[in-house]
């Protein structure tokens, strides 16, 4: 076993990285890890859960190699759940789909399930091979083009979690009052470092950020959930209460409980079925819904959201731009390029190094693109 660690390590694209301490991988690089744990020990029954989910485009190639392979050499029986179809379609044997409400829609081959229940499906929200979006046509254009007036800017921003190893350098970036914003790069890009630093929750070791004209690391707690929220790849990572009712009216005024339970029911939490129930006994979708309802409710003017489209809250981004404010700015941490159904989008570019923010008003943006429902 331990013979096999080295070689599952470069596997997962991880060489160089044996002795850094896991708390400070990225979230992708953590993910990679936790596969090449798993597939170190050659197991016969593997059982992977949204794999790539937070994997960029070069992590979630090697991976489907890796299956590819292990599926020719038939070592190990695999159950795969996963939403990227069209990657993982022609690597199964056998399909199960499953409706909104956990029963089968179909089970079978994967040319007699489409073929059967392919109509059935879609109208689930299940995603079909090749039931993708074009990716968008993105122009370039400097970060003080005319438009809305700024929310939040960094200017020659740099962060470091160890003295020496910037994981951000020189980060000059304006968001815009009412854009979609994609901030995208591979795994350990500083992506999500970029967005807590955005919203405040860390600060930076270099430059400055400002959310209008203050320092958001600097406001109280009270107000900066007013103006700028953040939704976790892990969303438990948030909860403080022991119930769904509670974490979503932590802290809220009375007169904002009302927007609190239909925030709730327009994110498929009600909560007549859901208020008693312990956050940390929902589904992955279910409390990453949870994390963005609680965010929502305070109508912050800012929106960060890292990795949404990890466990189909993309389902939800049509409830939340109903949700929130008209003026609000939504930006997308995500390992995986934008999509939009808008293919000639008014857009900014600006990057460092291998990250890169790419922007869209927001009457052009396609966050419910991932399903083919208007």
């Amino acid at each position: 076993m331990a013979a096999r660690v080295p070689e599952a390590i470069a596997e997962a694209g991880l060489g160089g990285l044996e002795r850094r301490r896991t708390n400070r991988l990225s979230g992708g690089q953590q993910q990679r890890l936790a596969l090449a744990g798993v597939l170190a020990a050659r197991p016969e029954v593997v059982v992977l859960d949204e794999p790539t989910a937070n994997l960029d485009p070069a992590g979630t190639a090697a991976f489907f190699e890796r299956i590819a392979a292990l599926r020719a050499g038939r070592e190990a029986t695999i159950v795969l759940i996963e939403h990227r179809v069209d990657d993982a379609w022609p690597l199964a044997d056998l399909v199960l789909a499953l409706g909104r409400d956990g029963a089968p829609i179909d089970v079978g081959a994967p040319a007699e399930v489409l073929r059967r229940s392919g109509e059935r499906m879609a109208e689930a929200g299940i995603w079909l091979p090749a039931d993708r979006p074009m990716t968008a046509v993105v122009s370039k254009s400097g970060p003080d083009a005319p438009g809305p007036k700024p929310l939040a800017t960094t200017m020659d921003l740099g962060f470091a979690y160890e003295r020496g190893a910037p994981v951000l350098d020189g980060i000059d970036l304006v968001l815009r009052a009412g854009e979609r914003v994609a901030l995208t790069g591979p795994n350990g890009s500083g992506k999500s470092t970029l967005g807590r630093l955005l919203v405040g929750l860390l600060r930076p070791t270099r430059g400055q950020v400002r959310l209008g004209s203050a320092d958001p690391a600097r406001l109280a707690a009270k107000d900066l959930a007013r103006q700028a929220g953040y939704v976790f790849q892990d969303p438990e990572a948030g909860f403080l209460t022991d119930t769904v009712a509670d974490e979503i009216m932590l802290g809220l005024e009375e007169t904002d409980r009302a927007a609190a339970t239909e925030i709730l029911a327009r994110l498929r939490l009600p909560v007549g079925t859901f208020g008693a129930r312990s956050p940390y006994r929902l589904s992955g979708g279910e409390a990453r819904r949870l994390s963005l309802a609680c965010t929502l409710v305070r109508q912050p003017g800012l929106l960060v959201l890292d990795e949404p489209t990890f466990g189909r809250i993309g389902w939800d981004m049509e409830a939340c731009s109903r949700s929130s404010r008209s003026d609000s700015t939504m930006a997308s941490v995500s390992s995986q390029p934008p999509m939009t159904n808008d293919l000639s989008p008014i857009s900014r570019h600006a990057s460092s190094n291998s990250l890169t923010a790419r922007s869209w008003p927001m009457e052009a943006a396609g966050w419910h693109s991932h399903d083919r429902r208007p």
